[in-house]
């Protein structure tokens, strides 16, 4: 079967690689190079814990919520309410919070702009929700370390040093990664099922908890065909972002997804990304030069080819700091939040002022 026409997504067991590290690694590269998805079962990371989090936190009293709206973030971090977002032209419906790991800004005057992206999230306070700050902090901080030694299998598998990537994260302390829980809400009869429309991610890595029984998540193969990823105990779903991409000249390859509402009668859907982020001072485009890969990895991805998809490339990371490549995406996505807190960067991007409709792609 070509790379073209895969027609599910790869399985990795984390468990394989205590007990055959090379065939877990071989599995890896052939998902990286022809996917860019795959779940991952088994890993260390209690997702139990989290999951019961979920329904409390959209449960609570639109006031409470409202309050917590990301455009009091200069980091974007936050409440989004259901409708308001848009992807390719067509409205998103879903309900979601922003939050991210634990970090404390560190821009200063003169700084690059970007630089204020990262900061601290906003939660409910532990009086009404007693525990879920907790609980979800200490998920995304053990969802990190999955990410970090992850991210050392994906150099193992392309035939890098063991350092190769070392360069792109800042130290410990010094780097955040963000994450989002997302509610999609039963699709009403005759209306648009997107839950969010074909796009990639920006970053590294994403890990998906899908936290529910609800489909909807599907992911486009190379010859256009949307494929189901389904909801499977115990794993993460696992892709290649953007900028995991671009500084693997294509080697690893970010793949368009998409997620339908979940049909009348079935429930809301649930979910629960954790985005691996990038030192925000690289450019990639640059960075990609220094990396030397295997003729044998080189040759696998020549026989793959160069595929493409509707969704929408991320261009800038060739000549932009990848920090202000995440910057440009967080205003498109939210103008409200920017013309707050970034107007120069606002009126430059929107010099009409607030659109009607708002889309990172």
């Amino acid at each position: 079967m070509s790379s073209a026409d895969f027609t599910s997504i790869p399985i990795l067991e984390y468990g394989l690689l205590a007990r055959d590290r090379a065939a877990f690694l071989s599995q890896l590269r052939h998902a990286l190079i022809h996917v860019g998805f795959l779940y991952l079962r088994g890993a260390p990371v209690d997702t139990t814990s989290v999951i019961a989090q979920i329904p409390r936190v959209f449960a609570l009293p639109q006031s409470s919520k409202d309050a917590l709206s990301m455009r009091n973030s200069e980091h974007f971090l936050g409440y989004t309410n259901l409708g308001t977002e848009f992807t390719k032209g067509a409205l998103d419906m879903r309900e979601q919070f922003d939050f991210a790991t634990p970090h404390q800004n560190e821009w200063k005057e003169g700084d690059p702009e970007y630089l204020r992206l990262w900061g601290p999230a906003q939660w409910p306070s532990d009086e009404e929700l007693p525990g879920f700050r907790e609980v979800v902090e200490k998920f995304y901080v053990d969802t990190d370390v999955l990410a970090h030694d992850f991210t050392g299998l994906v150099v193992e598998a392309l035939g890098l040093s063991h350092d190769a990537l070392s360069d792109f994260f800042e130290p410990p302390g010094h780097m955040q990664h963000r994450g989002k829980i997302i509610k999609y809400p039963e699709v009403k009869e005759g209306a648009s099922n997107q839950g969010v429309g074909p796009h990639y991610d920006s970053g590294f890595l994403t890990f998906l908890l899908q936290a529910s029984e609800q489909r909807g998540l599907q992911v486009q193969n190379f010859a256009g065909k949307w494929i189901d990823v389904p909801p499977l105990a115990d794993t993460f779903v696992v892709n290649i972002g953007k900028g995991l991409e671009a500084l693997t000249s294509g080697i690893a390859l970010a793949t368009s997804h998409r997620v339908l509402s979940p049909p009348p009668g079935s429930g809301p859907r649930y979910s629960v990304p954790f985005f691996q982020m990038i030192a925000q001072r690289v450019v990639l485009g640059k960075a990609a030069a220094s990396l030397t890969f295997p003729p044998d990895v080189l040759a696998e991805r020549d026989r793959r080819g160069n595929p493409t998809t509707d969704s929408v490339n991320y261009t800038e990371y060739d000549t932009t700091p990848a920090g202000e490549v995440a910057l440009i995406g967080r205003i498109k996505s939210h103008p409200d939040v920017a013309e707050r807190h970034y107007p120069q960067l606002f009126k430059a991007i929107f010099p009409q002022g607030l659109p009607r409709e708002v889309s990172a792609y």
